[in-house]
């Protein structure tokens, strides 16, 4: 089967070419992200393969229809970036990776957390100018901290049993479907989420997003937050408002912050703009609070996460291509209740 595969960058090529030697398909690479302007180019290919920042709008799916795609396959878990309900009006089926390395993301939560808590991003620019002072640089032990976890699935239950089993933390969860053993294995308490805002340390995201939870972290609920109130994101930009943590962060609400995601990063990430005049004057003002570390959507980059997401993308468009049942297929949503 002809396919098309937006935003490649060469570790893409590299295993989606090697997760292609069993599957057979004639994959065409291009660098661009998907979006109107470049939907032309997938022409001729049944299936296309996309990326978090590519744009599988309803303008976009229309192209990509007239073009003969049948097939759009996310090489990611989060799938807001793709209109279901125009996808399945044109006839396209839509199928992502439900599980990769949740273990990827997890870890790449605790890595900030402790880097922010501790003080690593300014202890290793301090050392590397010959300058061995501690002022600015004290942390605080996590035994016996309350954190806060939004989302309890595959990804937010390894974070909270690093968090429990190995720090020795207090868990809080909210989750709009609890899973039992974020209880009964770690400990945790589900609570609501003006409950968890007030008594966490640390607020760790790891949901999906959708419209009833846009803007999650926005002005309202860091008023709610303990003062000094750590959170990481590591799930997805629009969770959290930027204008607002800039707020929070400022008046010293928020204590430290840390984000793998940008609510405006798909201009941005995964390219290279060291040498161009930074456009976007919210991540700049983010950059300038020393508290605050970002890194560009990583969290999920282990080389376990993307064979394993490689593989799975192929395995879907396989099955597609032999008429089989989608094992990953993501329907139209039904609604959904709002996040109390």
């Amino acid at each position: 089967m002809k396919v098309a595969v937006f935003s490649t960058k060469s570790y893409d090529r590299q295993f989606l070419t090697d997760a292609n030697v069993d599957n057979g398909h004639e994959l065409i690479f291009h660098e661009t992200l998907l979006n109107p302007a470049s939907a032309a180019l997938a022409a001729g290919c049944a299936a296309v393969c996309i990326f978090v920042n590519d744009a599988a709008t309803a303008d976009t799916l229309k192209i990509l229809a007239a073009g003969g795609t049948q097939l759009i396959a996310l090489r990611c878990t989060g799938y807001n970036n793709v209109d279901l309900k125009a996808a399945a009006e044109l006839g396209i089926q839509v199928v992502r990776v439900t599980v990769y390395s949740p273990y990827s993301v997890a870890e790449h939560a605790v890595a900030l957390l402790q880097c922010l808590n501790r003080k690593i991003h300014r202890a290793y620019n301090r050392t590397r100018d010959n300058n061995f002072t501690l002022d600015g640089l004290m942390g605080v032990d996590l035994h016996d901290r309350t954190v806060g976890i939004i989302g309890t699935g595959k990804i937010g239950q390894i974070f909270a049993k690093i968090m429990a089993h190995g720090f020795g933390c207090r868990l809080l969860g909210y989750d709009l479907y609890p899973n039992p053993t974020f209880e009964s294995e770690m400990g945790g308490k589900y609570v609501t989420l003006p409950e968890l805002f007030s008594q966490s340390d640390v607020i760790s995201l790891h949901c999906p997003l959708t419209p009833e939870n846009h803007y999650l972290i926005n002005e309202a609920a860091i008023a709610q937050m303990k003062p000094g109130v750590m959170i990481i994101n590591t799930s997805r930009g629009g969770l959290v408002e930027t204008q607002a943590v800039i707020a929070g962060l400022r008046s010293k609400q928020i204590g430290a912050l840390g984000l793998d995601v940008y609510e405006q990063e798909s201009d941005l990430f995964f390219e290279d703009l060291s040498s161009e005049i930074m456009q976007d004057d919210q991540i700049d003002r983010l950059l300038s609070f020393p508290n605050v570390i970002m890194t560009g959507h990583q969290a999920f980059f282990t080389q376990e996460a993307i064979g394993t997401i490689s593989q799975t993308t192929l395995a879907s468009i396989t099955e597609f291509a032999q008429g089989q049942p989608l094992s990953n297929e993501i329907k139209p949503p039904e609604k959904v209740p709002a996040m109390a």
